[in-house]
């Protein structure tokens, strides 16, 4: 029976990690690669992932960065043959990365819609595609995708939004349909509001905060490394029989 440290280990580990340049997607690159985990960092500048490496580097890991816009349907494939290249696979992804264009259903643009769909809900697929494969060859595979508090509550002004996230709710049920008898275990994380730079931009507007934590019984809402936590654990086998779960990490606001 493995140690508790061991079950929590990404010792020899490579993790994939989406949206790595910034916000959520360092943090999350930090604790993975603290447990043991090599980093390969996705994102669409090369120079705003420096600092991501420095972090994966400072805990003696391997970092590499892969530039990709995943608003492109060709770029997961792109990001994969690049990854199994260097490094023969992943046995780890966290689709992290995510957009939101805040309007009104009857202001929102087409161009709008399917850019928000195309990031956070078609790129998770594509890249869980590539991937699996080879974790189902090497009998073992972890899949971690960043949903949202809102892919079961309304949200206001986030039509686009909340559909993705609704969708992507689904489709981590259909990877555990179809892969777990492989020893996948994919599962949706459901943060609420995550006080990053880009969420304190959008949520200190006016009294918005506020009524938001009116709503939240832990009258807080999630720092970075309250989901970062989360992902580790479902990136590690003592998550090894959780598969195909919303797990939200919302201070109690679904429980209401």
């Amino acid at each position: 029976m493995p140690t508790l440290p061991q079950r929590f280990s990404l010792n020899g580990r490579k993790a994939l990690v989406t949206g790595a340049s910034r916000g959520l997607g360092v943090t999350i690159c930090d604790v993975l690669s603290a447990a043991g985990a090599d980093i390969v960092a996705v994102a669409r500048s090369e120079a705003d992932m420096a600092e991501t490496c420095r972090i994966v580097e400072s805990h003696g890991r391997q970092c590499l960065t892969v530039v990709a816009d995943l608003n492109n349907s060709s770029a997961p494939d792109a990001v994969a043959q690049t990854v199994t290249a260097a490094w023969g696979g992943v046995d780890i992804v966290v689709n992290n990365a995510g957009v939101s264009f805040p309007r009104p259903l009857v202001e929102q643009t087409v161009e709008e819609w399917d850019t928000v769909q195309a990031i956070n809900l078609r790129a998770p697929w594509l890249l869980a595609r590539a991937f699996a494969p080879g974790m189902i060859e090497r009998k073992r595979g972890k899949i971690v995708n960043i949903s949202s508090q809102a892919s079961s509550v309304a949200l206001i002004d986030h039509g686009a939004y909340v559909a993705s996230k609704a969708g992507l709710n689904g489709l981590t049920k259909v990877m555990t349909a179809e892969w777990a008898a492989h020893n996948i275990q994919a599962n949706a994380i459901c943060p609420t509001v995550v006080w990053t730079p880009m969420g304190e931009r959008v949520w200190s507007v006016g009294n918005k905060l506020e009524k938001l934590l009116e709503r939240i019984p832990a009258g807080r809402v999630a720092t970075p490394e309250d989901v970062a936590d989360t992902v580790l654990y479902l990136a590690s086998d003592a998550s090894n029989m959780v598969n195909g779960q919303e797990i939200f990490v919302d201070g109690g606001y679904t429980a209401l």
